[in-house]
């Protein structure tokens, strides 16, 4: 065999070698009731929840705690999923910018014993350029 044929079934096993490992790292959007369910399956990969913040009548956000005068990498919040239902998420890191604003929050991480553990926070927010889109902003937590 020429070099270059080696070469070439080299480049496309290596490209086969990635695709397979980010098939394997791909986790599903679930609600917190099959959070906690794959969770007590013993499932302990990241999972996605789509969810909306709880906020009262005049749209202030509640269950909200960040004091980084304390600790700056502990921020718990609570989340309403598609069902409805309400859930403590701790995400170990700053509180990322904008959360405020957010319309659609997705946490992407694992359920623990009483709350969900966050990895990393995807944030809809609307955008401040036109009215009918909604930005995305991602962030991941620090790794300890």
């Amino acid at each position: 065999m020429k070099k270059s044929h080696i070469f070439g079934i080299g480049i496309i096993a290596v490209a086969i070698a990635i695709i397979v490992s980010t098939a394997g790292d791909a986790s599903t959007y679930v609600n917190f009731t099959q959070a906690e369910q794959l969770a007590m399956n013993g499932n302990d990969g990241s999972i996605h929840v789509v969810g909306t913040l709880k906020k009262d009548a005049s749209g202030e956000i509640q269950e909200m705690a960040y004091k980084p005068e304390i600790d700056p990498n502990y921020f718990v919040f609570t989340l309403l999923d598609n069902d409805n239902r309400a859930q403590k998420v701790v995400y170990r890191s700053p509180k990322p910018q904008d959360f405020d604003k957010s319309e659609q929050v997705v946490v992407i991480g694992k359920m623990e014993q009483d709350h969900f553990e966050a990895e990393k926070i995807l944030l809809k927010c609307p955008s401040k350029y036109n009215n009918e889109k909604l930005e995305t902003t991602e962030y991941q937590a620090a790794q300890l």
